[in-house]
């Protein structure tokens, strides 16, 4: 048995679906969820925590495709779950359905003309086997996995005879409808887990300098190229990874592939030289063990849809051919790249991302329509000779190891209640005195509704709420108490079960830690962290984000490098800026204006190009072991990496260190969003005084459009004196 580990973004997913077929609401649940999510794991952490409190529910899971979709699923529930029953079709019609059964069924052999499920005495026999079901007094929730592929009147045919309390539906494409519940896996939470690329780039290189003369073969080189990079980076740091090209082709394509087939053959691509792999339906070659991160194959060539469930990581470039039609994009096609192969993110640019090359305008376009701000337009830009040997003394958490300390973190927290509150040993006080403070403490959770009638919709923010309250039910409250503590979890940044530890210390009686605040029993605890989950997380978040006490890092957690620029550097751009000019003091050739940025950095760029004080820039970039970083530490003590923004020297060759910020509006209104940023001010101010360098935090100022700067002390506030107009800075 393997345990199942999931992410903070997976633990809310299965929360939220716990909280959709807990009470009965809406029939439908859709849920969108980005290839490479986990959405599997997901599913069956899900059905493992419904059927704890449903012991008499039976999930049937579908699934499309005349591939084994349904085998691959319950090949990963017997693996993670062996102690909940799994079927098929073929397990269902014999013995029928049993109380906490999961049954993976594929579409085909209940819908499709022909196949031995559909045969008149069959389908009886699992009409029948559901009706033996509902007389034993089970009920049956259906999960319908990849449900954009077979939404057909037999499909739902099925669905309607079952008649299922609630049905699930998943896609990496689902879109939402008013009628059900919907749930949106956020594309950046999966990409922060480390479980697909930071970003897809699109025709990087690629340049309108020549004329071609045969664009497939230019891009195909193109992404060789790419390929021969990411393997040498690969190999490089010892990670065992065979980087995959996969090879698009339009489907009405036969006279196409025999062109790309002797081109390939040409560079050293071939069947037989087994470092060639082709995918279609009525032609497989050199597919064995392909989805292994070590194997052989480095091109694949396929047409326009992989069987569904497909998964092979270690791809990481997709090249897409044009013919005389353009054809729709598919969001599988690019999940395909998108997967890390081990699952984490290398903190490196190369390996961190995935590409795409095509001259199909309409393919592109649907791309950068379907993936957002990830699809960019990008370039490589190189390091001017001059700047090769600079060096900085850089700080990095080491890798391996985990600076998080639950006894810290749990004292920081303790000792905020401690002072802010005045709290004592005695239980009986703190509680008045929490409850002066906003706290409630009730064995009924508290709600407000609206009330009335409203003719225009912008009357409603000043309408009367109403209280109502309810009893306290574990069983039926577990989904508000789940919420509470995943919110407060993900506020401050720490594990859900750690968060829930740590409430559970500090409230719930019969808990380890004798000085808890209060003895809650276990309703009363329910309803403390439902009816104040806004108030704790405001207390948890502030308690975890105050500037640290002390800024003396962890030291065996600390590695120190001497630090160059890199050689070569990709940014992001905007083509269609207007009056777009070449950054000349910028550390790289070719740096454009029109490098996507935010206002104070694009600010404070122009300033540096423009100004006589500066002699050159160079802009850092983030979370890459390529770029300059410095470590801070926040309130219980936990380590972080901070990357600076920029690196300047001025005109009298001293070097500076520079963080942009967010300043202040016109009406006198903080655009700072970094909670964090007191902690790192203090952590560049004590690098500077260690390794003698000069720095300064500078944030633009609405009212005059002006830069100013500060290296003293933080005040949000730019009307306080510590900020000085930037010009000062150099005199």
């Amino acid at each position: 048995m393997q345990n199942i580990e999931l992410k903070e973004f997976q633990i809310e997913t299965v929360n939220r679906l716990l909280n959709a077929t807990s009470i009965v609401n809406k029939k439908e649940v859709l849920v969108q969820a980005p290839t490479g999510s986990g959405k599997t794991i997901i599913l069956l952490s899900y059905i493992e925590e419904y059927l704890k409190e449903n012991r008499k529910t039976i999930f049937v899971w579908l699934t499309p495709g005349s591939g084994d979709l349904e085998e691959q699923s319950r090949n990963k529930m017997v693996k993670f779950l062996p102690n909940l029953e799994t079927k098929n079709i073929q397990d269902v019609l014999l013995q029928g359905f049993e109380a906490r059964d999961t049954a993976f069924i594929n579409w085909e052999t209940v819908t499709k003309k022909g196949n031995t499920a559909l045969k008149e005495a069959e389908r009886k026999n699992l009409y029948e086997r559901v009706r033996e079901a509902y007389n034993n007094d089970y009920n049956f929730i259906v999960i319908v996995d990849e449900e954009h592929l077979n939404k057909t009147i037999k499909a739902e045919a099925i669905i309607d005879f079952i008649n299922p309390k609630y049905i699930v539906r998943v896609s990496a494409t689902t879109k939402t409808n008013k009628e059900a519940e919907y749930i949106e896996i956020d594309e950046l939470d999966v990409i922060n887990a480390g479980l697909i690329t930071r970003a897809l780039y699109i025709n990087e290189n690629v340049t309108n300098e020549m004329v071609l003369s045969n664009e497939h073969e230019y891009l195909i080189d193109l992404a060789i190229n790419k390929r021969k990079n990411i393997k040498e980076e690969y190999i490089k740091r010892n990670i065992q990874v065979n980087p995959l090209i996969i090879i698009q082709l339009p489907n009405k394509s036969e006279e196409l592939i025999k062109q790309i087939e002797d081109l390939l053959s040409e560079k050293g691509y071939s069947y037989d030289r087994k470092n060639l792999a082709i995918w279609l339906a009525d032609r497989k070659e050199n597919l064995n063990d392909i989805e292994n991160n070590e194997s052989h194959q480095s091109i694949l060539i396929m047409k326009q849809a992989i069987s569904t469930g497909w998964d092979c990581p270690r791809a990481k470039i997709l090249v897409k051919l044009r013919d005389k039609m353009s054809e729709d994009f598919e969001t599988q096609t690019i999940g395909r790249i998108r997967r890390m192969p081990q699952a984490h993110h290398y903190e490196n640019i190369l390996l961190d991302n995935c590409y795409l090359y095509t001259f199909d305008e309409k393919y592109e376009q649907s791309v950068k329509q379907e993936l957002g701000k990830n699809a960019k337009n990008s370039k490589v830009i190189f390091l001017k000779p001059e700047y090769k040997n600079f060096t900085l003394k850089k700080l990095s958490i080491k890798s391996d190891f985990d600076g998080f300390d639950d006894r810290a973190t749990f004292n920081i927290l303790y000792q905020y209640y401690v002072e802010k509150y005045k709290l004592t040993e005695s239980k009986k006080n703190n509680k008045l005195i929490l409850e002066a403070n906003g706290y409630i403490f009730k064995d009924k959770i508290e709600n407000y509704i609206i009330k009335g009638k409203f003719i225009r919709l912008d009357e409603i923010k000043d309408a009367e709420r109403m209280k109502i309250e309810s009893e306290v039910n574990p069983s039926k409250n577990g989904y508000e108490y789940r919420d509470s503590i995943t919110e407060i979890a993900s506020r401050i940044g720490i594990r859900y079960d750690r968060t829930k530890l740590m409430l559970e210390r500090l409230f719930l009686k019969n808990k380890l830690f004798t000085r808890k605040f209060v003895d809650l029993s276990l309703l009363d605890f329910y309803a403390f962290i439902i009816n104040n989950h806004d108030t704790i997380k405001h207390d948890f978040e502030e308690a975890v984000n105050q500037k640290a006490r002390q800024m003396k890092l962890k030291l065996e957690g600390i590695k120190e490098s001497n630090w160059t620029m890199p050689q070569e550097d990709y940014i992001n751009y905007d083509l269609q800026m207007k009056d777009t000019t070449i950054y000349e003091k910028n550390t790289y050739k070719e740096y454009p204006s029109s490098r996507i940025k935010s206002k104070s950095e694009n600010m404070f760029e122009f300033y540096c190009e423009n100004s006589d004080n500066i002699k050159w820039f160079y802009k850092n970039g983030e979370s890459s072991d390529n770029y300059f970083s410095i470590v801070y530490v926040n309130a219980v003590q936990r380590n972080y990496h901070f990357y600076p923004d920029y690196i300047i020297c001025d005109k009298n060759d001293n070097i500076w260190i520079i963080e942009t910020k967010g300043g202040e509006s016109s009406s006198g209104e903080s655009k700072n969003i970094d909670i964090k940023v007191e902690n790192k001010f203090e952590a560049l101010k004590e690098y500077s005084k260690k390794y003698k360098v000069n720095w300064a935090f500078v944030r633009d100022y609405d009212k005059n459009n002006c830069l100013y700067y500060c290296n003293t002390e933080y005040t949000d506030d730019m009307e306080n004196d510590n900020w000085q107009l930037l010009d000062k800075m150099f005199k």
